[in-house]
């Protein structure tokens, strides 16, 4: 583990190679799961606000569940999570032509509609971020189903937290992320690392 600030960071994110493989996978991470995905309490605005731009890209049944219980229900650990169909799909997912699961909120930010990329969490995904009394957990989660991800990770040798750098620095900050790379140059001695505290990347 190592510590920035109030977060305390597994070194698995330094270490562990990750990079989605949507031609593998499907995108099955947004229909597996035991709930919806994690939302902040700030984040369900944005989540209503953007509802009449995704609504014809989601399924009946998504809006059928949006209706009746809203874009947001509480899980078994009291957690506000995205509402899901049948136990499964999260209700912003949509398939494409070629049967791929994808996000129509992401899909809406990217075509300029909205500014909400997605919730954080999906963003950070496979990382998993927890709070505590004091500080906050940043965690790698390992999925089964992200195996794909893991392979062409390794093959592009590309780490968890240079994957994620993005949703990183939308979580933690820049400053956040420069310290992250330092972190990981004089751990790993990866020169990327150390690239992304130069300013360079930036």
């Amino acid at each position: 583990m190592i510590q920035i600030y109030d977060t305390i960071i597994s070194t698995d994110i330094l270490e562990e190679s990750f990079l989605c493989d949507l031609s593998a996978c499907k995108g099955i991470c947004c229909v597996e799961g035991e709930s919806g995905a994690p939302v902040e309490k700030e984040e369900i605005a944005a989540l209503e606000a953007v509802l009449p731009v995704v609504w014809n890209d989601l399924s009946p049944a998504a809006r059928e569940i949006i209706q009746k219980q809203g874009v947001v229900y509480l899980d078994e650990d009291g957690e506000y999570v995205t509402s899901i169909v049948d136990g499964k799909d999260c209700v912003f997912t949509y398939y494409d032509e070629q049967g791929y699961c994808k996000c129509a909120l992401e899909k809406a930010c990217r075509e300029k509609k909205s500014n909400f990329y997605k919730p954080v969490s999906c963003h950070l995904y496979p990382v998993r971020v927890a709070q505590y009394k004091g500080f906050r957990a940043v965690n790698y989660h390992q999925w089964s189903v992200c195996q794909a991800a893991k392979i062409l990770g390794k093959k592009e040798n590309i780490k968890i937290y240079q994957f994620l750098k993005e949703p990183l620095i939308r979580k933690f900050g820049e400053e956040w992320y420069k310290h992250l790379c330092q972190v990981a140059w004089e751990y790993t001695k990866d020169e990327r690392g150390a690239l992304g505290c130069t300013g360079e990347e930036y």
